[in-house]
Order: structure tokens, then sequence, then C-alpha cells
């Protein structure tokens, strides 16, 4: 997938947004606007690739887990999905750039924050304590 570095629309939505953002490299952008803080905008032509990570998978009880982030992906989620990038939960979406719109953005953040505020309570009681 090629990059393109241009003046595209994510950045002039992340601006309309007036949301606190900084870019890391070109076409990378994190969030740093509280209910949205950690949310990493990608793009990467033809596709936009939001993801966040959550929190690390637990040791213990992953079978529990794992079905509970099964049924949250099933049930729950407006947009985007629950993913496993080695041990790191995820949650990711992807969007035509070309069709995404300014509402459509908006919908795709506000639903991945939303997924993030109601799922932590439910999936942190796997995580360690710290003895």
């Amino acid at each position: 997938m090629k990059s393109d570095k241009k003046e595209n629309k994510i950045e002039q939505y992340l601006i309309e947004l007036k949301y606190e953002y900084r870019e890391l490299k070109p076409n990378i952008w994190l969030l740093d606007e509280d209910e949205y803080e950690g949310i990493m905008v990608m793009y990467a032509n033809p596709l936009v690739i939001i993801r966040v990570q959550l929190m690390d998978a637990p040791k213990d009880k992953r079978q529990e887990f794992f079905a509970r982030l099964l049924e949250l992906n099933a049930g729950e989620m407006i947009r985007g999905a629950y993913g496993l990038e080695g041990e790191k939960v995820v949650i990711i979406d992807t969007l035509d750039y070309e069709t995404l719109d300014y509402s459509e953005f908006r919908a795709d953040l506000d639903a991945i924050s939303m997924a993030m505020i109601q799922h932590y309570p439910i999936l942190s009681v796997y995580r360690e304590t710290q003895a």
C-alpha cells in the first residue's frame, strides 16, 4: 500500500473536529483528546486505518477473556472490531479514503471511543493484579 503525503481530508477532519492530535509521521496521527486519547489514525492509500491499543491480553483465564471479546465483537461493537496484535488487545477499523466523508469519520471515532469507555471496565477484570 502506497502512502501519499499530501494535504488530505483526514487532517482537515481532525482540524474541523478541534481534536488535539500529533502527527507522528507523514499520514499517521495520534489523538490526544480526552476520551479519544491513544486512538491512532493512519492513511495508507486507499485505506484509512483507525486503531487503539486497549490493554495487554491476560495470562490467566484466556479462554474466558477471548470468548468475552468475541461476544463484544458480535453484539456490541458498532464499528470496528477487537483484535490481537501479539499480546496487545486492539480495536481496529478500516475505511475507504475515497468515499470517506466527515460524518463517517467522526462516527467511527465516536464508536471506537464509546467501545473503549464501555468495554474497558468489563475487560479490565481479567488484567493481572500487581503484587
